[in-house]
């Protein structure tokens, strides 16, 4: 009850929003504009050479005082009422807003098709049946699927679901509530952190930065590999220490244990189709330069083909599968909102394009001094641990690139770092916090599903949140001096 009561108390991501667009109307009015000088680049990729336009250190020029910005303006003009909207309305299908909210909406509505077939629940549903009579392997492969889970499809508030479970299984076994988080939510948090693929994490961030999409991914594949095997050796020593004595199981025991479910060959088809479709998504923007607009067309084409796969296999019927994309569009509709809504703010500060006077430059003048004073990799580490002290009042992945990959990708061309490293930071200090911070709504329903206080779950898990933190301090300087 008490942790609840100060979960209710933290501001929702609106509120903060709020205070962050009145903050940035009092910048406008306060700090004079300013603009850069700015240079093509080009750079290799799989599709060829790609150009693109960064920032020239040292070009920043101060401009003529911009007009101070209305509570109200008239004609399409930028006011402080018109912040909700002008965000919203802004931009092209090829990014930020408007491109990326259609993104987070279409995607939201096949994953919810996906989800409604209930084949990906029944598939971990039916590994944990078959594997928990093998302790530490039962340990290992559920970690790792839930891993893949937030690395692949952003799995997270699917979890408690999944805790709840899971709870009954791994307590008859000799497992504490933490082993059932650490097994579920951590893994989830550890595959999203890491990601080369979540599209709404990774491939936001990396269109609102102009970085090709999902490009970068063999050094992410690295880390994914990485921080998940450390996280399977963290939990397979703590479930060792905290392991109750349990009387022998005989198979049928543990048949007793399991979770009532069906696996049929329909779900080992909507499972077989989903993977195919991540097949063609990673094609396509590998041999393709698929973009934003592709990308969620793909993403609806995979959900609708399964729909029909579960309609004709009297899964569900067809106007379940309508309701489960819209209801899935619904669920993330806070998340396209925040996006508008963070882009109204970066309006307010006279908008990202670096050759025009405007405060946000001016900003990124003075942040790029500061930075500028630290050698590139200890740039990128501050980077790093800006994003983690950031998620503690944004916890939401796509809103929190919305609102600082404007000023981050800019600002890594100022100090000398790739605008792919900055995103780096951003998703690892975005993602891994979430496994501590009390304002994740997803921790706390995991928490409140095994009804263990966050008191109790910091006092377990800070030694290894201070692990991932070394861990992703030293792989982000890795990628500064490779030139990631």
């Amino acid at each position: 009850m008490t942790q609840q009561a100060n979960h209710s108390r933290v501001p929702d991501t609106f509120v903060i929003l709020f205070f962050v667009a009145m903050l940035a109307v009092v910048l406008n009015w306060t700090i004079p504009a300013g603009n850069f000088s700015t240079a093509i680049i080009e750079q290799e990729t799989s599709q060829g050479v790609q150009s693109r336009e960064v920032l020239i250190p040292d070009s920043y020029q101060s401009a003529e005082r911009q007009p101070s910005l209305p509570w109200f303006a008239e004609g399409g003009e930028i006011g402080v009422a018109n912040i909700p909207f002008e965000g919203l309305v802004s931009g092209t299908k090829w990014g930020s807003a408007i491109g990326v909210m259609a993104f987070i909406l279409i995607v939201g509505g096949a994953f919810g098709i996906i989800v409604q077939t209930s084949s990906v629940e029944r598939g971990i549903l039916t590994l944990i049946q078959r594997t928990q009579s093998y302790q530490q392997i039962f340990l290992i492969l559920i970690f790792t699927v839930f891993s893949l889970g937030g690395a692949i499809f952003g799995m997270g508030e699917e979890a408690i679901a999944f805790c709840l479970v899971l709870l009954p299984v791994m307590t008859k076994l000799g497992y504490d509530k933490v082993t059932v988080v650490l097994v579920t939510y951590v893994a989830t948090q550890i595959g999203f952190a890491t990601s080369w693929m979540n599209p709404f994490s990774v491939a936001i961030a990396q269109g609102i930065a102009d970085v090709p999409l999902l490009s970068g991914a063999g050094y992410r594949m690295l880390l994914w590999f990485f921080l998940t095997s450390i996280g399977i050796g963290f939990t397979l020593c703590y479930a060792a220490r905290h392991r109750s004595p349990t009387p022998h199981l005989s198979a049928a025991d543990t048949d007793k244990m399991a979770p009532e479910i069906s696996f049929t060959r329909l779900d080992i088809v909507i499972l077989s189709l989903f993977s195919l479709g991540l097949v063609w998504v990673i094609w396509g923007v590998v041999a393709r330069g698929y973009y934003i607009p592709e990308l969620a067309s793909q993403f609806f084409v995979i959900g609708i083909i399964i729909g029909i796969v579960a309609v004709v296999g009297r899964r569900f019927s067809a106007n379940t599968m309508s309701q489960a994309f819209v209801r899935g569009a619904q669920d993330l509709l806070p998340a396209a909102l925040i996006v508008g809504f963070a882009k109204g703010i970066i309006l307010v500060l006279g908008g990202n394009e670096p050759t025009e006077p405007s405060t946000l430059n001016t900003i990124l003048h003075f942040a790029g001094n500061g930075l500028g004073q630290l050698t590139e990799p200890f740039a990128a580490v501050s980077m790093l641990f800006f994003q983690g002290t950031f998620n503690f009042f944004m916890t939401s992945g796509s809103g929190q690139a919305a609102l600082t990959m404007p000023i981050m990708a800019p600002l890594a061309d100022l100090v000398g770092i790739s605008r792919q490293t900055a995103v780096l930071a951003f998703q690892l200090g975005d993602g891994l916090t979430n496994i501590i911070v009390p304002t994740s709504a997803a921790l706390i329903g995991c928490l409140g599903a095994v009804k263990l206080d966050w008191a109790s779950w910091l006092k377990a898990i800070w030694k290894f949140q201070l692990l991932l933190a070394g861990m992703a301090t030293a792989f982000v300087i890795i990628a500064v001096l490779i030139g990631y």
